[in-house]
């Protein structure tokens, strides 16, 4: 199982690189750039890793919270396209299909992989804050990068559009509610699962 998530996810995250280099109206190295700042494709990228490391590297039951963590972070992704992004463009054939993989059918895999397999009783509370170690450094780096590339990968984050005040709004409202999510999943994980 999972080697067979480690494909899906590496085949989403190649596929949509090969997609972008096609339709790219920067120079290689900017649209690279451009690329991995996306927090999509940050973290199919990251459950891609976590994955075949599973699958070759330990081959075994992954480590307690750390699992959590990361389908907290695709859960993320998922929620968020499907609230706020999904609407913002029409993706066609091609496009469509890797989207499809990017911001939902991944999602759903993790889910299911944690609902299965995540140790959820040995998962601390205390792990939130570090938790969100990953969110918070990615929100500086797209800030400060597009102070000075003027590219912001999502438009809750533009402060070209928004301006700084109601992208710091944003940015606070988005880490409450990756805190909320990831709590709600260790509740789950402890009262209901109880693994």
């Amino acid at each position: 199982m999972p080697l067979f998530f480690a494909l899906v996810g590496w085949f989403a995250v190649i596929a949509q690189f090969i997609l972008m280099i096609e339709n790219r109206v920067t120079p290689i190295p900017e649209a690279v750039i451009r690329f991995f700042s996306f927090y999509t494709i940050l973290t199919n990228t990251l459950v891609s890793i976590y994955f075949t490391y599973i699958a070759f590297v330990k081959n075994q039951e992954p480590k307690s919270g750390i699992l959590t963590a990361i389908t907290t972070y695709i859960f993320m992704v998922g929620i968020i396209y499907q609230l706020v992004l999904r609407h913002v463009w029409q993706p066609l054939v091609r496009q469509l299909i890797v989207d499809k993989l990017l911001h939902s059918i991944t999602p759903i895999l993790v889910i299911l992989f944690w609902y299965m397999y995540e140790r959820t009783k040995s998962v601390s509370y205390s792990h939130l804050l570090k938790w969100g170690i990953y969110p918070l450094i990615y929100l500086i780096f797209i800030l400060i990068r597009g102070s000075f590339s003027n590219f912001y990968p999502y438009p809750f984050v533009d402060v070209r559009n928004l301006g700084l005040a109601s992208v710091h709004t944003y940015s606070v409202v988005l880490l409450l509610m990756f805190l909320m999510i990831s709590a709600l999943f260790l509740f789950i994980g402890k009262t209901i699962i109880k693994r």
